[in-house]
């Protein structure tokens, strides 16, 4: 698609175009607003043989911690691995200076999960019932640190 304004094409673009739009805005931000640390981090759960069977990606911005993945592996779920991911996560959260966390999710299982570990709910999406698909609702929630 060509935009009239700049002369310039509008394309789909892949995982590298997204990591230099990324790091294109925090330049930007950084230049134009108070920062604090914008860092990110991963956290990797391996079993005995060195598989992954868990982990956890964050970021970091305006002392803010960004919970953007948590994920377990169904043959070791219900052993308190996402729970001590979440523990560790927020303690490594707290190292990079942050007073807070958030998170968003579909799952209701995954609210409640969270929940337990103090998060509240602070704004909610939902689809109507004639949106596809029907009556689907996403969760944000945050904890302070």
């Amino acid at each position: 698609m060509k935009d009239k304004t700049n002369n310039t094409n509008i394309i789909e673009a892949d995982i590298d175009a997204a990591a230099f739009i990324e790091a294109g805005l925090l330049k930007s931000l950084r230049e134009d607003l108070t920062q604090s640390l914008n860092d990110g981090f991963v956290l990797a759960a391996k079993d005995e043989s060195g598989a992954i069977v868990g982990g956890l990606i964050a970021s970091t911005s305006y002392g803010w911690a960004l919970i953007k993945v948590l994920w377990v592996s169904k043959k070791v779920r219900q052993r308190g691995l996402g729970g001590s991911l979440m523990e560790r996560g927020e303690q490594k959260a707290k190292e990079l200076g942050c007073h807070a966390a958030w998170l968003d999710t579909s799952n209701p299982k995954a609210k409640d999960f969270y929940l337990k570990l103090g998060y509240e709910v602070f704004g909610e999406l939902a689809n109507s019932e004639e949106q596809f698909p029907p009556e689907h609702q996403r969760w944000f929630m945050r904890k302070g640190l």
